[in-house]
Formats: C-alpha cells, structure tokens, sequence
C-alpha cells in the first residue's frame, strides 16, 4: 500500500493523537512529585512510584499486547486501549491517597501499554522499511509533542487549579481519540495483513531466537533506564537545584519533548546525513553533554536550551532503536515491538526507581553525570551493534 493513500495517512494521524495522549499519561506525574508528596505527605521516592509502578504495569503488559494485537488486530486494540486509559484517568483523579493513585496509575497503565507499541506495529505492517523510519517520525511527532505537553500540564496543573484537573482533561482526550479512530476503522480494514493465526508460543519463540531481537531488547533495557530515569527526576531536580516553582522547572523539562519535536521535522535530512549508525552514535554523546549541563548549571538560561537538545538526541538515538525494533521479528511484528517497549519500560520503572532512591544517598547532579557517561557509551555500543548487524566495519561509525 502507497504512504500517501488517504486512509493511511489518516490513520496514522489519528494513531498520533493516541500516541500524543498516551505520553502525557506517562509524562504527566514527572512535575507533580514535590506536589504529590506535599499532598499525601510522601517522600519523594514514594511519590515516585506514580511513575515507576506505571512503567512497570507497562513494560509487563507487552507480554499479552504483542500476541493480542497479532491476532486480532493492532488498529482494534488501539481504540480498546484508549478507552481503558480514559477510565484509569477518572480513577486517578478521584484518588483520595497515595495507593489509590498508584493503583490507578497501574490501571491506567493497563490500557496505555498497547498503544505507542501497537501503533508502531500497524505502521511496520503497512510502510514499507525504505520509507519507515521517516514515517514513524511522523508518529514520534505526537509521541514527542506528548512528552512535552505531559510535564507542562502537570507542572502548571499543580501550581494553579490542582493536580487532579490533568488527569480530567487526559481522560477526555482518550475518549476523543478512541471515538475518532473507531469512525476511521472501517476506511483502513484491509490496510494490514489479515491477523496472524499461529500460536502465541510460536511467537514468542521467534523473538526469543533471534540473536539481533536479543541485543535490540537489552539495549531498549538500559535506554529505559538511563532516558525515562533522567527525564523523569529533570523537573523535580530543576525545582530543587535552583527553586524554579513546579510549573517553571516542568516547563523547562518539557524541552525533552520540543527537542525530539525538532528531530522529527528535519528526521528526512538527518537521516541521510547521518545514517543510522551516525544518528545511534551522536544522539547518545548530545544527550550526555546536555544532562551534564542540566546537572551542574546553576543558570536557567543554560538549562533550557540544555533539556530542548537533549531531547533532539534522544530522538536521533530512539526512533532508530523504533525502526529496528519494527523490523527485527517481521513474522511476529506486534510481538516484538511490544516486547521492546516491554524491556524499555522495565528499564524505566528501574531508573526511576533507582534514581529516585539515589538522590536520598548523593547529590542529584552526580547522578546525573553518572547517567551521562553511560548513555554516551550506550549511543556508540548501539552504534556498533547496527554495523555488525549489518555487515558494516566499525570506522564507518566515526565518519558518519
């Protein structure tokens, strides 16, 4: 099927829209920790387990996604998602206590889980590889414009009407989306291939024994950990360090979002520039530099243009880590991809932990730093994993 049919672009429209709001979900917690422990009394690693149960509850239930959306359709779980995304929303905002929120939040989860990873399947189904990596930039647009409009509307919620208000306008937006994909569902029926029909172990199975599946997932691993762990402490580090109020430092963060916003609208030039290699490589090093800066600055003025290039790097690195993950089982397209948000938001739930843990024991900016050093060594391990794979020798890495 061309990229440019109608339905096709349509429906990858839409799919942006959920992909938008299920970031927000996921993002939308980093600025409300000081608030949320101020409201429930909590240290801030107990807070933290807004976002670090979600991404846990995520990354688990890739497990039932994956075969799911091969069998019966990755467009048709999409909207059951949403759907189940808008009732964890209410749930959440009429959270009385913390573990009603946590519990929520992992409901939540439930249904956000099979969004962006299915959503990144169905493109795999219908784009041909030549033309995918630019066209799931396209995705990662909403994906990132999520990112960003998550922090600033927990930030700014929790300093004005509330911090429960975000999770109202979250449920609506889900509810949107799901209405809007379901009036399209009929237009993009014949799009995919028929579902597949063999054993969910078959699946698994073919995942499980491909060599070049197992280094992409442990790699999703430690990005999770490294990128979601940082991204999610960013605002709360930024209020602490230099005593931005929440919704200023959310803000600030939110320039992840507006980096990869600016990746994905030159994705086509960079691609050609750089190759995958080059953008797996640079993208780990522009990250590395920036969250040094994050961590030590004691300006504003190099704060926020430190978080917008991080987040263009982060983009370089991670719509290549999409493109290959779309690619690595194509006989069990839904299951591997969602294996791989399943290994990158286990990693998150350990980096957010782990990070939240470690801000108790030293100084924010040091774990920062540490962090720094070894996305740069993930971005070049990566890098060098595509050239093997590929049959390509290592110093074609440096000129890109």
């Amino acid at each position: 099927m061309e990229k440019r049919d109608p339905a096709v672009l349509r429906a990858i429209l839409l799919l942006s829209f959920g992909t938008f709001t299920s970031m927000c979900t996921q993002r939308v917690c980093d600025a409300m920790l000081p608030e949320l422990g101020r409201s429930f009394d909590s240290p801030l690693d107990v807070a933290a387990h807004t976002i670090s149960y979600f991404a846990m509850a995520y990354g688990a239930l890739q497990l039932f996604y994956g075969p799911l959306g091969d069998r019966w359709g990755k467009y048709r779980i999409v909207i059951l998602a949403c759907l189940a995304c808008s009732v964890g929303c209410v749930l959440s905002a009429l959270s009385n206590d913390l573990d009603l929120l946590v519990a929520a939040r992992i409901f939540t989860a439930i249904g956000a889980a099979g969004i962006i990873p299915l959503t990144l399947a169905w493109v795999g189904d219908v784009i041909p590889y030549a033309q995918r990596q630019a066209m799931l930039a396209r995705v990662g647009l909403g994906t990132m414009l999520g990112l960003s409009f998550g922090q600033l509307l927990g930030g700014w919620m929790s300093d004005t009407i509330g911090w429960r208000w975000a999770f109202v306008q979250l449920s609506l937006q889900f509810g949107v989306v799901a209405f809007l994909l379901w009036r399209h569902s009929a237009k993009v029926a014949q799009l995919a291939p028929s579902p597949a029909t063999s054993a969910e172990s078959g699946q698994w199975r073919a995942v499980a024994a491909n060599p070049w599946a197992r280094a992409l997932l442990s790699i999703a691993f430690i990005e999770g950990a490294l990128v979601f762990g940082v991204m999610a402490l960013t605002a709360s580090h930024l209020h602490l360090q230099l005593g931005l109020t929440l919704s200023t430092a959310g803000t600030l963060a939110a320039g992840y979002g507006l980096g990869g916003m600016l990746y994905m609208a030159s994705a086509r030039h960079a691609i050609a520039r750089f190759g995958e290699r080059g953008l797996a490589a640079h993208g780990g090093k522009l990250m590395a530099v920036c969250w040094l800066v994050v961590a030590y600055t004691p300006w504003v003025v190099l704060a926020a243009p430190a978080c917008v290039l991080a987040g263009f790097g982060f983009a370089m690195f991670h719509n290549t880590m999409q493109v290959k993950a779309t690619q690595m089982v194509p006989e069990a397209r839904a299951t591997g991809v969602t294996l791989f948000a399943g290994f990158l938001f286990g990693g998150q739930s350990l980096g957010v932990w782990g990070l939240a843990w470690g801000v108790k024991a030293f100084p924010s900016p040091h774990l920062f730093a540490a962090a720094a050093v070894a996305v740069a060594l993930l971005g070049l391990g990566f890098a060098r994993a595509i050239g093997r794979h590929d049959g390509l020798p290592d110093p074609a890495i440096i000129r890109k």
